[in-house]
């Protein structure tokens, strides 16, 4: 079986690429300039680098609020946030290009699976619950995955996104083999309903189901986590390099005691949480940003004791199908992949 991050990466982290711009045109429609940063204090700083999965967005607010205010500075840290470039976080992590970046459950089980000599260890949880699910026309009442029957889907051709589309639809009591697929082909969902390129799409709450309310387009959703408690998994993480996560446990516990404040500030304030994002990514659509962070406000911690936290079981139990589906070319230690190590209480 093939690596299923190398075909799914553009693809999957492009929901999100929608709402950015790059033309300086179209800043002063965005998030605007905000207010500065504060200023740093003049001690030295161990630099570390950070890897985003793709463009700055909402599932990152903490990180990007730890940096406006200062958390970073008061951990002793001096933090860069760069984005992949042909490689994914994964392998920037993989290969300490960076030390630390956003990952996903799914992606790490690829890693363990297929390229074990590219360390990458989940250290916290970004968001508690996976915020996935089908998106559709209002007109077309898909309201379910047996809905999906006799309509098109857009793919991206991901062996486990198909397992997971195939296993809905026939526990929905549908005909797999009467979903028509297309390949993903856009960066704004919404664009691509309108156009009929397709009539159902895999997406995230937090976002294009936020743009679909921002542009009052109306949509069906569905999630996977409604369906079925596997698909809970962990979307996304925060992931470290084991090595150097092992020699500099102090570095990756200061890391997360800023991230765990940037992010608590949005779930308090995500009014707040969404302008200083928009400070420090000023191409953002800032009427989206502000969507999304209403929604998320509540996805950060969620049920957990607090944000960060990934429950063993719930870990386990997702590899567990992977493995149990022939999910992955080489069975994964279900246990692997994460550590509570470094997450202070």
């Amino acid at each position: 079986m093939n690596s299923f991050v190398t075909t799914a990466n553009l693809s999957r982290r492009s929901l999100i690429a929608a709402s950015t711009a790059a033309a300086s045109s179209l800043v002063l429609a965005g998030c605007g300039a905000g207010t500065a940063a504060p200023a740093a204090d003049t001690k030295e700083k161990t630099k570390v680098t950070f890897c985003l999965d793709y463009t700055p967005n909402t599932n990152h607010t903490g990180i990007y609020v730890a940096q406006h205010e200062g958390y970073f500075d008061e951990e002793g840290l001096e933090v860069s946030i760069v984005q992949p470039a042909e490689d994914t976080a994964e392998t920037m992590i993989g290969s300490g290009q960076a030390q630390l970046g956003v990952s996903y459950q799914d992606y790490i089980a690829n890693v363990l699976s297929n390229s074990p000599d590219l360390p990458v260890t989940a250290v916290a949880a970004i968001l508690q619950h996976n915020t996935s699910g089908i998106m559709s026309r209002k007109e077309d009442a898909i309201t379910s995955a047996k809905g999906m029957e006799d309509h098109v889907y857009a793919t991206w051709d991901m062996p486990i996104e198909q397992a997971t589309i195939k296993d809905v639809v026939e526990a929905d009591g549908g005909d797999y083999s009467k979903v028509r697929m297309v390949p993903y082909a856009v960066d704004d969902e919404i664009a691509g309903l309108r156009a009929n390129m397709f009539d159902t799409v895999w997406v995230y709450e937090g976002w294009a189901v936020q743009n679909a309310a921002v542009q009052g387009y109306d949509v069906n959703y569905f999630s996977f986590i409604d369906m079925d408690e596997v698909f809970d998994f962990y979307t996304p993480v925060i992931a470290a390099n084991p090595e150097f996560a092992s020699k500099n446990p102090d570095v990756v516990k200061a890391f997360l005691r800023a991230v765990r404040r940037g992010y608590e500030y949005a779930v308090k304030d995500p009014d707040s949480a969404a302008d200083l994002l928009c400070a420090e990514v000023p191409e953002l659509d800032a009427a989206l940003v502000r969507q999304s962070q209403s929604y998320l406000k509540n996805q950060y911690v969620a049920d957990a004791a607090s944000w960060g936290v990934i429950d063993k079981a719930r870990w386990a139990r997702y590899f567990q199908w992977l493995n149990d589906n022939g999910l992955v070319a080489n069975k994964i230690d279900v246990d692997a992949g994460w550590t509570a190590d470094y997450l202070e209480a």
